[in-house]
C-alpha cells in the first residue's frame, strides 16, 4: 500500500470550539452523550467515542478542497481533550467502524477524481484508498460518511 497518513483536525481548531463553544460558522456547539449504538467519531483523536463520553457536535471548514468543491462538515470532537492522532500508515479506527464510507479523490487543483470515488465499507476501505492514493493525479483524499456526508479524515501520502 502507498505510505499514508490520516489527518486530524488541527489541536487549535478542536481546543477553539471547546474554549468558544463555537464551531467554524460561528454556531453554538451541540453537547451529546454518546450512546452504545455508536456513530460519534472524533475528528481530532480520530476514535470513536464511547457509550457516555460528551462530544461536541459542530460544523468544521475544510481546509480542501477549496474552489467548486469546498463545504463545511458537521463533525463530532470529544469534549474532553484527546491527544491528536499521529499514526501513519493506518486507516483511521472511525473510517474502520463506519458502516458505509465515501473515498473521494482531489488533484493538485481540488478538482474531484470521479473515476477514483467509491462508497464501501469502512472496514474494506484499504483497496480504493490505495488505488487513489497509488494513482499519480491525486493530491489528497477525503473519506466521508456515505449517507450524511460528513468528513472523517483527510488522507496524504507520506514521503518515500
Amino acid at each position: 500500500m502507498t505510505p499514508f497518513h490520516c489527518e486530524a483536525i488541527p489541536t487549535a481548531t478542536a481546543d477553539r470550539f471547546r474554549r468558544t463553544g463555537r464551531d467554524d460558522r460561528g454556531n453554538p456547539v451541540r453537547r451529546v452523550v454518546a450512546t452504545p449504538e455508536g456513530g460519534f467519531p472524533c475528528r481530532h483523536c480520530l476514535r470513536p467515542a464511547r457509550a457516555g463520553e460528551t462530544v461536541l457536535l459542530g460544523s468544521y471548514d475544510l481546509p480542501r478542497p477549496l474552489g467548486i468543491y469546498w463545504t463545511p462538515s458537521p463533525i463530532f470532537l470529544h469534549e474532553a481533550a484527546c491527544p491528536r492522532a499521529t499514526t501513519a500508515n493506518a486507516v483511521a479506527p472511525i473510517v474502520r467502524v463506519n458502516p458505509l464510507v465515501s473515498v473521494r479523490a482531489y488533484d493538485a487543483d481540488d478538482l474531484c477524481l470521479y473515476d477514483l470515488g467509491q462508497v464501501c465499507a469502512g472496514a474494506e476501505v484499504d483497496a480504493p484508498l490505495d488505488r487513489a492514493l497509488a494513482d499519480p493525479r491525486t493530491a489528497f483524499v477525503n473519506i466521508h460518511t456515505a449517507r450524511p456526508g460528513c468528513l472523517l479524515t483527510r488522507v496524504t501520502r507520506l514521503p518515500g
